[in-house]
């Protein structure tokens, strides 16, 4: 990776650390003395949390057309501006309105300042060469629970959690607003890259054949929808085999280094494979745990936890390096953004969904998650390289 790239990756990963820390993983370690201050149950304050995913769904085509033209630059400052105004609100919230109206503004930040947008930015420099780029702020903004949640802790242990609401709003404008202003600008002027502009086969790359474009939807509403559940219940589920409470904390925390070594996995010996090929690898290893912890229970949970962290890392990386595969730079951040909608919806339903399968049918539940797997490999076996696709796309 070219230093100029290691910097923008460096600093991409980083602020993109800050914008999940702050966002996706506040509610776990704040929903308890949200409700109990605000009056309201813990479940009212996940459902704000769930409508700001929906409304991030809804914004990310819109956003991903700014990117498109503009490059990343300015429409992650304007974000950086959005997180610290939905945290500012979230922090003078006197109720469920206000909390609502909180959410909808974070709703509205993470629709265009999540991994989406980072990789439209990051494909709106670097085109066909982004792989490298993509994989590595996953592999920086991979350990955003692992900041965030003692750091959100000890905001709130230290200042109540308006406070750490008020802390996490001043580090966007503080440290992430100035990491997304050094971004470089985009090197084409965006009339450039329109994609009534671009050469044949470009232009032919940005309008994908609508059969992949679906299937590839699937494919991410799918591992969306089992990553946000197991995040959501994977404790409950270990407790459902008969692990111990302790042994139940302990596996949990293998999911996030398992997430890593994936993605470390990805940037290594993979990257020589067409993303197609690492997709598929990864969609086989829920399936494969959950079957293994459904069959043998307790013994094998640790495995089953290896085996969900490794593919949903690399999965996570596929999602932007897929559709740039397939289909080309042009008109990327308009295209992920419509490909991802399905996506955002599954994983604002996730929690909810899954929770009833797991009340209603125990352990197994996990027969679902595995179904539903094998339907995303499927899809991604129906899926054909492009004729004159790269091999080993990317440096």
């Amino acid at each position: 990776m070219q230093p100029g790239r290691t910097r923008v990756v460096a600093t991409l990963g980083t602020a993109q650390t800050l914008a999940w820390a702050s966002s996706y993983y506040l509610p776990a370690m704040l929903a308890r003395p949200m409700a109990g201050e605000l009056g309201v149950s813990e479940p009212t304050v996940f459902a704000a949390f769930s409508a700001a995913l929906v409304i991030s769904a809804l914004v990310g085509p819109y956003s991903g057309r700014r990117i498109d033209r503009w490059g990343g630059r300015p429409v992650l400052m304007a974000t950086s501006g959005l997180f610290a105004l939905g945290l500012a609100l979230m922090a003078v919230a006197t109720g469920p309105l206000s909390l609502f109206a909180a959410w909808a503004v974070m709703g509205l930040a993470m629709g265009s300042g999540l991994y989406e947008a980072a990789f439209a930015s990051l494909v709106r420099l670097y085109g066909h060469e982004a792989r490298s780029a993509i994989t590595g702020i996953t592999l920086i903004a991979g350990f955003a629970s692992t900041v965030g949640w003692p750091l959100t802790a000890v905001l709130e242990q230290a200042f109540g959690w308006r406070g750490a609401c008020w802390a996490w709003a001043g580090l966007h404008l503080l440290i992430g607003l100035p990491l997304n202003a050094w971004l470089p600008r985009a090197a084409l002027p965006a009339s450039s890259v329109a994609i009534d502009q671009q050469p044949p086969a470009e232009a032919d790359a940005a309008d994908p054949p609508l059969r992949t474009a679906a299937l590839l939807a699937w494919v991410f509403a799918v591992t969306w929808f089992i990553s946000t559940a197991m995040a959501a219940h994977l404790p409950a589920l270990l407790a459902a085999t008969g692990a111990a409470p302790g042994a139940v904390i302990a596996i949990g925390a293998l999911v996030g280094p398992a997430q890593v070594a994936g993605r470390l996995l990805e940037f290594g010996l993979l990257r020589r494979l067409h993303p197609l090929y690492s997709a598929r690898i990864a969609a086989l290893l829920h399936p494969l745990g959950a079957a293994m912890l459904a069959l043998l229970g307790a013994p094998v949970a640790a495995a089953f936890a290896l085996l969900h962290g490794a593919g949903n890392g690399i999965l996570t990386i596929a999602k932007g390096t897929l559709p740039l595969a397939l289909f080309g730079p042009a008109g990327y951040g308009h295209r992920q953004g419509l490909l991802m909608l399905p996506a955002r919806l599954a994983q604002a339903l996730a929690p909810w969904l899954f929770g009833l399968l797991l009340a209603g049918f125990g352990t197994a539940a996990l027969w679902f998650s595995a179904a539903l797997a094998l339907s995303a490999l499927a899809a991604l076996l129906v899926v054909r390289l492009p004729a004159g696709a790269r091999r080993h796309p990317g440096p």
